[in-house]
């Protein structure tokens, strides 16, 4: 567990430290005396816990740990204090425990295996492979079984694979023989199509079976239809965790943050399937919407690297859209980096020449040109 400390005594912060740092199920990635800046460590590190000293001037633990359920609703809150007045209040706060000072180490101990068992019991939120069995299509195709580490399956031939990656973007619909034949074997004739087709789901069924797979590949409508059987594919998942996202405000930035962590590329990126090409555009834009309005948030929040970092990777997976550049425009601006604005102006200005021929020009000019009279 990755656990940042609190308190106002520097002895106390230290001593707290030397405890933990015995129990090897704890790792100690920041302490601080100001919980203001506790508070900033904790929403970008997302520890697992944080230990509150409840008297403190300033902010008390019991407020600062009130803006963390708020901050970082998945951090648990243990507070450590000479008071045990306190106690009622703490609860209060989703305290899952509230230990007295002097601390003692049978009593820390008890604790944190308290804390163990609480997260083990606890169903993990957005978590994004909670199936036994779980299709991963953003980048590669893989499959992890039992949540271990994901796997590309050994097809017998790229028509099997490529079969099996179009039943899945068809998942739940029935798709008919002649559909399939026509788009992977165009050429051949109908009995020497079907029979390929034959054979490439038998080879698709036999290579889930290897791997104790239950996904069904069944005939369905003079065609098949491929169901999941209780396995989750990334895609699925991730579109209608976008969907039911909360509200994107500063305190709910630690779920979209992460929403947009999980795109890890686009929709079977590393194969040349044509057919493929409609459903990466589509997520895709999906993604880089998400990404402006998360980016938009972290910059009202004031937290424009983070908003930097953000736009960078969208410009990389999508080089000709263009409001990554000018977002990018103005963060660097924001932040007093005058070669950074300059950098993503003659980007954007050698990408529209490139690709479609045309200079900078419209809104983007016009704010580049106010920005550098402002400069002068």
């Amino acid at each position: 567990m990755r656990a940042i400390l609190v308190d106002d005594e520097r002895l106390a912060l230290d001593s707290l430290e030397k405890l933990l740092c015995e129990q090897s199920e704890v790792e100690v990635i920041g302490k601080y005396r100001d919980p203001l800046l506790a508070l900033e460590a904790a929403r970008k590190e997302q520890p697992d816990v944080v230990f509150f000293d409840i008297n403190m001037p300033v902010l008390t633990g019991i407020e600062a740990a009130e803006q963390l359920n708020n901050d970082v609703p998945s951090a648990d809150i243990v507070f450590v204090t000479a008071y045990d007045e306190y106690a009622v209040k703490a609860f209060e706060v989703n305290a899952l425990d509230y230990v007295l000072k002097p601390v003692k180490r049978d009593r820390l101990v008890k604790t944190l295996q308290r804390l163990i068992d609480v997260r083990k019991q606890r169903p993990q939120v957005n978590e994004f492979s909670a199936s036994p069995v779980f299709i991963r299509c953003f980048q590669t195709l893989q499959i992890e079984v039992d949540r271990g580490e994901p796997q590309s399956l050994r097809w017998r031939t790229a028509k099997a694979q490529e079969l099996f990656a179009y039943l899945l973007y068809r998942c739940g619909q029935p798709v008919r023989k002649g559909t399939l034949m026509d788009l992977l074997w165009p050429d051949a004739d109908w009995k020497k199509g079907l029979t390929q087709l034959y054979t490439t789901v038998y080879q698709m069924r036999k290579a889930l079976e290897a791997i104790g797979v239950t996904i069904r590949i069944d005939n369905r409508d003079e065609g098949y239809l491929l169901d999941l059987n209780g396995a989750e594919l990334d895609v699925l998942v991730w579109e209608r965790s976008i969907r039911e996202a909360p509200a994107l405000s500063e305190n709910t930035l630690p779920v979209h943050l992460k929403l947009l962590e999980l795109y890890r590329g686009d929709f079977l990126a590393e194969y040349d399937y044509l057919w493929a090409e409609s459903e990466r555009e589509r997520l895709r834009i999906i993604c880089l919407k998400h990404a402006e309005q998360v980016s938009e948030q972290l910059a009202a929040s004031r937290r424009f690297v983070e908003a930097i970092a953000l736009q960078e990777r969208m410009q990389q997976l999508s080089p000709h859209a263009e409001n990554s550049y000018f977002s990018l425009m103005r963060l660097y601006d924001a932040i007093g980096d005058r070669h950074g604005v300059e950098r993503q102006v003659a980007l954007l200005t050698d990408m529209l020449l490139k690709e479609y021929g045309v200079p900078l020009k419209g809104e983007v000019l016009n704010w580049y040109r106010i920005w550098q009279e402002k400069r002068q």
